[in-house]
């Protein structure tokens, strides 16, 4: 990582209303043990099929914070971008996904706040039937301009 020039994401002045970024992705369940295990959640509808099946689900969940996390990764990676921060968040998954599912989820700058410093995205995500399985908000610190370094060390000289 040292060494290799990484590239911020959006600044505010390059944002506005409309700008979306859209991402499919298939649930794998290495990435639900790896979840699990990161977190010690032994939830057993999460991972358990003899429970699950004895559910209304009737087969284990992926659990929401972890759609989540695949959603905050697009704002760090990619609407925004790198050097971009969460404030605020509220979410609702009106539909449970399921193990091996495909999701696509879309991100959507729905107001700009340059004076705050601050975007506000919509997020929705659907499951390979076309079902909603996630939507929400987000409030959003897009990357800052970063200072340059050779203007401060000589300010001593002006």
């Amino acid at each position: 990582m040292l060494g290799k020039k990484r590239k911020l994401g959006k600044k505010i002045d390059d944002l506005q209303i409309g700008d979306s970024y859209t991402a499919s992705h298939i649930i794998e369940e290495k990435e639900l043990l790896l979840y699990l295990g990161l977190t010690n959640d032994a939830n057993p509808l999460y991972i358990q099929h003899d429970y699950a099946s004895q559910t209304p689900y009737k087969q284990p969940v992926v659990p929401s914070v972890m759609l989540f996390g695949m959603v905050s990764s697009m704002v760090s990676m990619h609407l925004p971008g790198p050097g971009s921060h969460i404030t605020q968040h509220e979410m609702t998954f009106p539909k449970p996904v399921f193990h091996d599912a495909e999701m696509k989820f879309t991100l959507e700058v729905i107001a700009v706040d340059v004076d705050h410093h601050e975007i506000t995205l919509s997020v929705i995500g659907f499951d390979s039937d076309g079902d909603e399985v996630l939507q929400g908000k987000l409030n959003v610190c897009p990357a800052y301009e970063p200072e340059s370094l050779t203007g401060r060390s000589l300010e001593n000289f002006f």
